[in-house]
């Protein structure tokens, strides 16, 4: 699953006790995934395009504890791996016009409103409400490599509105407008954990923050895994170096003549081709240091000329 999906789930999960939570979320959710459409007559609908199950049914739930009847359904996407969307369809009559108002979704002449009026998110549980239903609607998080959190919205100004809400929660959003549509959006862990826990997503910035240490864990373990590699090789191709100088020596007929203390390296690598410059020192007589076993290595291969 998704770091995307496991926002989501988590925020779908969190149930406003009071209405105006409900409104500030409901409001979050049509800023960022909705669209009005105007029928004959000046009637209006409300159309809620979502990701997930788990955010259609949030929406469709709070709806109905506001007491308005929405309809469901589904479509699957012509791009994308064709994954499946959710949309919610709401008549904008009777009560459900009157929460629209109340929203700040559409304004007193049903004209659709790019924020909502500022008794909506006057309180600081509604803010968390209204930034919970803007992850649900338009909220996107990767990572571990380079994590990224985006709300996706239709106007700029809408994005922008975002950014003031997390600025009055304690938190930093940049705004980017990105042609058909804008986004305001977190970079790095930190950022974007302090955004989910405004939004009350505790689940997913332990989640979040699992995914870059375990990240972070597996990119060493591979840098360190190749420098272990690469180290073989040059230890390897070394040695076959040293064999080959220690050889040339013998058919040439020069090693009897070398000091001592070059005989018994020399023997002692073509004995052990395979162990370490420390390994060797430690089976000289009497002991030596591995810079030195690697001095007298070295005279070899330039006294055979390699």
């Amino acid at each position: 699953m998704s770091l995307s999906e496991e926002l989501r789930n988590e925020l779908a999960g969190i149930r406003p006790e009071r209405d105006c939570d409900r409104l500030s979320e409901l409001s979050g959710l049509a800023h960022t995934a909705g669209s009005l459409h105007i029928h004959g007559r000046g009637q209006i609908a409300l159309q809620l395009d979502l990701a997930s199950s788990a955010a259609a049914r949030r929406a469709f739930s709070l709806l109905r504890e506001l007491g308005v009847t929405s309809e469901i359904r589904t479509y699957q996407r012509r791009a994308f791996g064709r994954e499946t969307r959710y949309q919610l369809h709401v008549e904008g009559s009777g009560r459900a016009l009157e929460v629209l108002q109340e929203a700040g979704i559409v304004g007193a002449r049903r004209a659709p409103l790019v924020r909502p009026a500022k008794r909506v998110v006057a309180r600081a549980c509604c803010r968390a409400a209204y930034l919970r239903g803007a992850l649900l609607g338009g909220g996107t998080l990767s990572g571990p490599r380079s994590p990224h959190l985006e709300l996706r919205t239709a106007t700029l100004e809408g994005a922008g509105f975002i950014a003031e809400i997390a600025e009055r929660a304690g938190v930093a959003l940049r705004v980017r407008d990105k042609g058909r549509h804008a986004v305001a959006y977190a970079k790095g862990t930190g950022p974007i954990a302090d955004v989910l826990a405004a939004a009350g997503a505790s689940d997913a910035v332990l989640a979040l923050e699992e995914q870059v240490v375990m990240g972070a864990t597996k990119a060493r373990a591979n840098r360190l895994a190749n420098a272990d590699h690469a180290n073989l090789v040059r230890t390897s191709r070394a040695a076959q170096e040293q064999i080959r100088a220690v050889r040339r020596l013998q058919r040439g007929g020069g090693l009897g003549s070398l000091p001592p203390k070059l005989r018994e390296v020399a023997r002692l690598r073509l004995r052990y081709p395979s162990l370490s410059l420390r390994e060797l020192a430690l089976r000289c007589s009497p002991p030596a240091t591995k810079s030195a076993v690697q001095r007298r290595l070295s005279r070899l291969v330039r006294l055979a000329g390699l």
